[in-house]
């Protein structure tokens, strides 16, 4: 933990905080934050080269081309043209977008104290912790992409608490619906089939209640979907966890994962037990004031944690996705990209002692 100065210029910080790096899922991720990050600061933009280059020979594992040159060239990419191509290129895209703004976050002298992974962010959170080393990162990112291809139907975002969603389920009678996520508390997330989605939406509607469906093709966070939840275990387990260094917490686990965890059934259980980010955002705060970054190109993650934590627990900033975020002039950067070395490994999950002192 340290004593950290405001982000803005103007603000000032004299309480100790610890820095939190947060990993979001699929449902807010787009390709133009990067790019335009990338144009504008050499930190962003070394980060972006590094953490892509070094993952192309994985994509091509994948039958994936490489990402590098497109998404820094002059016509990148557009998150549509990701979802078009081969399958896992947008999850391969998202993760490698995730681990570079955590890289270029810890040259600018914000590396973590904790992280935190929500859904599909977890494959990030444990890679910046050093549970996987950046290729086996990606190439769980990839085999998840290939189950997700058996995991038919979509996911609703509701403006609503999770009490007032379960009372919309009730209304449904649909059992194929599922609770997927509590963002914060008034905001949710429905899992299920394409038509009994639209029901919702519609009942939704007719309250007074924003419903919306997210792009993505596939449910998730869905007790029906054992098989390819149990297909991921099996397809991931040959990649070696490894001692995390620095705490790990999870949405969907409910807090650290700590030493005797499975952390490869953890990333399973994704696909069918929901998350719950209050509950995990609140724990964050038990040391004391938090600095929480988004780790990825939107800013939802950023959003619930202001919607569920006050002012004086934690500060949240979106660096990607807020044109103002203060990147410093490259020279300004350090030369350790991705943080100052560790020195102990976390040993208890209720231990949340940064391994590193700063």
């Amino acid at each position: 933990m340290r004593h950290a100065t405001g982000i803005y210029p103007g603000e000032s910080e004299t309480l100790p905080r610890q820095v939190v790096h947060l990993f979001p899922g699929q449902g807010d991720f787009a390709v133009s934050p990067l790019v335009r990050v990338a144009r504008a600061h050499d930190c962003v933009r070394t980060a972006v080269a590094e953490v892509f280059g070094e993952v192309a020979e994985v994509g091509r594992e994948f039958g994936i081309a490489p990402l590098a040159k497109p998404l820094l060239g002059d016509s990148p990419p557009s998150g549509r043209d990701l979802a078009a191509a081969t399958v896992g290129t947008a999850q391969l895209a998202l993760f490698c977008s995730s681990m570079a703004v955590h890289r270029a976050l810890c040259a600018i002298g914000r590396a973590p104290d904790q992280v935190l992974g929500v859904s599909f962010g977890e494959i990030a959170a444990l890679t910046a912790a050093g549970v996987f080393d950046l290729a086996a990162g990606a190439r769980i990112a990839c085999l998840l992409a290939q189950q997700l291809t058996r995991c038919a139907g979509g996911m609703t975002l509701i403006g609503a608490s999770e009490c007032r969603t379960h009372a919309l389920l009730r209304e449904a009678g649909s059992v194929e619906l599922a609770l997927a996520c509590v963002n914060d508390p008034g905001e949710t997330v429905v899992s299920g089939p394409v038509a009994a989605l639209a029901a919702l939406e519609e009942i939704a509607r007719r309250q007074g209640l924003p419903a919306s469906r997210l792009r993505l093709p596939f449910s998730s966070h869905h007790p029906s979907l054992t098989g390819p939840a149990d297909a991921f275990a099996a397809s991931i387990r040959r990649l070696a966890a490894r001692p995390a260094r620095m705490p790990v917490l999870s949405a969907v686990h409910g807090g650290p994962y700590g030493p005797g965890d499975d952390v490869h059934r953890g990333l399973a259980n994704c696909l069918i037990r929901p998350a719950r980010l209050p509950k995990v955002l609140h724990q964050l705060t038990t040391r004391g004031a938090a600095l929480l970054l988004e780790a990825g190109t939107g800013r939802a993650l950023t959003r619930n944690a202001r919607h569920t934590l006050p002012p004086a627990a934690a500060t949240a900033h979106a660096p990607l996705a807020d044109p103002g975020f203060p990147w410093p002039p490259a020279a300004q950067a350090t030369t350790t990209p991705t943080g100052r070395p560790p020195t102990a490994t976390w040993s208890s999950p209720d231990d949340h002692t940064p391994a590193t002192t700063r």
